[in-house]
């Protein structure tokens, strides 16, 4: 088989940060590297599962809304995908996975889409652990640029 995309990426080389993964047609497909890959720190499940209900709720409700295709985590727990379709720009995108990561950190009340009715592990999440790697991923990419976003 044909090696994927992701799987030419030296590991070792990458650390924490935003980078252009793919670009397919008009899908543009960014790693949001929250963990150094092999480093054997990864996203507690509970703590991951938290994050994608706020980054992904925040990121539905920002102006580029319609651009935004999908938040999700990376098996490996070094971060998430952020998919959006090319109506953004590279900035806009920086900007909205770095004012997503200070609206988790600031977060206060119920997670969005926690109940068993609205998900389908309601029971994990740990909101004191997504505010902390939310505020590290924050401070990561408070000075990231469009130069940046390269592997």
């Amino acid at each position: 088989m044909k090696k994927i995309a992701s799987f030419t990426v030296d590991h070792d080389k990458v650390g924490k940060g935003m980078y252009i993964s793919r670009i397919d047609g008009d899908v543009i497909t960014y790693d949001v590297r929250m963990k150094i890959p092999n480093g054997g720190d990864y996203l507690p499940y509970a703590a991951a599962h938290t994050i994608e209900h706020l980054f992904a709720t925040f990121a539905r409700n920002t102006g580029a809304a319609d651009s935004v295709i999908y938040v999700g985590p990376m098996g490996c727990r070094t971060g998430f995908y952020f998919l959006v379709r090319d109506g953004i720009s590279h900035g806009e995108a920086i900007n909205i996975v770095r004012d997503s990561m200070k609206f988790i950190a600031a977060f206060e009340g119920e997670i969005p889409g926690v109940s068993r009715k609205e998900c389908g592990n309601y029971l994990e999440h740990d909101l004191t652990s997504a505010k902390e790697i939310a505020a590290d991923m924050a401070a990561v990419l408070e000075n990231w640029t469009e130069e940046k976003l390269n592997y």
